[in-house]
């Protein structure tokens, strides 16, 4: 479980979060609805423990029962997954997940290939494991890049406009693919988006 008790994030004075008690169980997706300028994207970069230049910050991020504010964001075993897939262009869809995997000197290079492989494989996107990021279509992409979060076992995961740059096939795909794996997985997410139609069916509504 995912928990923000009494968040309050404010700018020049200006209050722009407060969310008194929020609570999102493992494999299930809360929604973060509101007007750019709101605060939406400010919260999942405090939530994961991004350096905020600007802003107020109060309250507790709790996951698991852990409280995770004091931890360094590496630590916080919480993804984050932006509107854009930010793919290393020069490494190929493997590469990416191999860099991404986190370091451990006791396994050998090839074990942390047939790792990769077979997560990539697991989600059914193997074939694209030699590909390049400027081969892939938009959809390919992004679930390459829900992949490359997934690959660390995160806890929990934070979705900035993920779905925002497909278009409206792609996008229907996409996003079924994604909570799909997430439900899983069980892990709790915020989902951000201006879209009410990229919420999850009787998943929660929160509109700042």
């Amino acid at each position: 479980m995912l928990a923000l008790h009494q968040v309050r994030i404010s700018r020049q004075g200006q209050l722009l979060i407060d969310l008194p008690l929020v609570e999102i169980a493992a494999g299930e997706v809360l929604t973060l609805m509101g007007p750019s300028g709101s605060g939406k994207s400010t919260l999942l970069n405090w939530i994961v423990g991004a350096p905020l230049s600007g802003f107020e910050c109060e309250g507790e991020v709790i996951l698991n029962d852990t409280l995770v504010n004091g931890l360094a964001a590496e630590h916080r075993h919480i993804g984050l997954r932006f509107q854009d897939p930010w793919l290393f262009p020069h490494m190929s869809v493997l590469e990416n997940l191999l860099f991404a995997l986190p370091r451990d000197n006791t396994m050998k290079r090839s074990a942390r290939q047939q790792h990769a492989l077979s997560f990539l494989r697991a989600l059914q996107l193997d074939d694209l494991s030699m590909r390049m990021p400027n081969s892939l279509s938009g959809g390919q992409a992004a679930r390459v890049s829900l992949a490359r979060a997934l690959i660390n076992e995160p806890q929990a995961m934070l979705l900035d406009e993920p779905f925002s740059a497909l278009d409206m096939t792609t996008r229907e795909t996409v996003r079924n693919w994604t909570f799909t794996h997430l439900k899983a997985r069980n892990i709790a997410t915020i989902l951000v988006t201006h879209d009410a139609a990229d919420a999850p069916p009787g998943g929660d509504i929160i509109r700042l």
